[in-house]
């Protein structure tokens, strides 16, 4: 995909609690972001929220950033309207960032859909989340390498993704990755064993004992296409994947989202309407 200039696409969100809603406070976005009216499948404590990029994918040169703030008491699922595509490198390298601020007894459940990394591309991704006390954050990542429908592997390119959850001045999670395309990596047993896509899961600001996480793991759904593991954080869990199947992954970690929202929160979650397919 060509495109004259690049983008410097901006998301800066706010919310607040009123009179047992959560609601958007503030919307700010610049091009290619949008961001769908919200909506209540939950119950008006949790708000929905669809993240829309318009320009149908990301190229070298762009720089986006995703800033939101959550107001005490606030409930947010935010996703995105479709799958994200990274296309090959132009010369120049790719970027985002996400800062999350979450003030107390708040929770993000932060769930955008999959990023499919086109062989070449030169990407990096970083986010970071600082959590009040109290406050609890919910994170995903599906990343598929290469246009598998087309027989595409990951052979050249980088990408690199740095996540970090803080909380009063304490590191409670901190996850950096990269991958350097190339086909020996690709295939090597260490790397990804030829298997196009990796997933992470995490629930962060919960102390969680291990009796929880032993009902987890025998109540996921059986993995066909791929290898799973459900880990214990020092405060939290975390699930990763390797495999060839984005919907058996999106499935997976849905039902650990229905399987442990309760430790959270009394509202029961329903799959948004932009997830029905899965």
């Amino acid at each position: 995909m060509n495109r004259s200039t690049s983008w410097h696409g901006k998301v800066n969100l706010s919310y607040g609690s009123r009179d047992n809603q959560t609601v958007v406070r503030r919307c700010l976005t610049a091009a290619p972001f949008r961001v769908q009216r919200p909506f209540y499948p939950d119950g008006d404590h949790v708000c929905h929220t669809v993240l829309l990029h318009t320009a149908g994918g990301v190229v070298g040169g762009d720089r986006l950033s995703i800033d939101l703030a959550l107001a005490e008491n606030s409930h947010v699922f935010l996703t995105t309207a479709a799958a994200n595509k990274i296309y090959r490198s132009n010369g120049e390298v790719a970027a985002q960032t996400g800062v999350i601020n979450q003030a107390a007894g708040t929770i993000l459940e932060y769930f955008p859909q999959e990023l499919i990394v086109f062989d070449g591309a030169d990407y990096r991704q970083s986010l970071r989340v600082n959590l009040a006390p109290g406050a609890v954050w919910c994170g995903s990542d599906i990343i598929r390498f290469g246009r598998t429908a087309r027989g595409e592997k990951y052979h050249s390119g980088q990408w690199c993704n740095a996540t970090e959850v803080w909380q009063e001045g304490e590191l409670l999670w901190g996850d950096r990755q990269q991958l350097q395309g190339n086909p020996q990596l690709f295939s090597a047993w260490n790397g990804l064993n030829d298997q196009p896509i990796v997933g992470t899961l995490a629930l962060v600001g919960l102390d969680i004992h291990e009796e929880k996480i032993s009902q987890l793991r025998e109540i996921a759904p059986p993995l066909k296409q791929g290898l799973g593991g459900i880990t214990k954080l020092p405060k939290g869990l975390l699930c990763r994947y390797r495999g060839s199947s984005s919907t058996e992954v999106k499935r997976w970690f849905i039902a650990m989202l229905q399987a442990w929202r309760s430790l959270y929160s009394p509202h029961k979650f329903t799959t948004p309407r932009v997830w029905q397919t899965y």
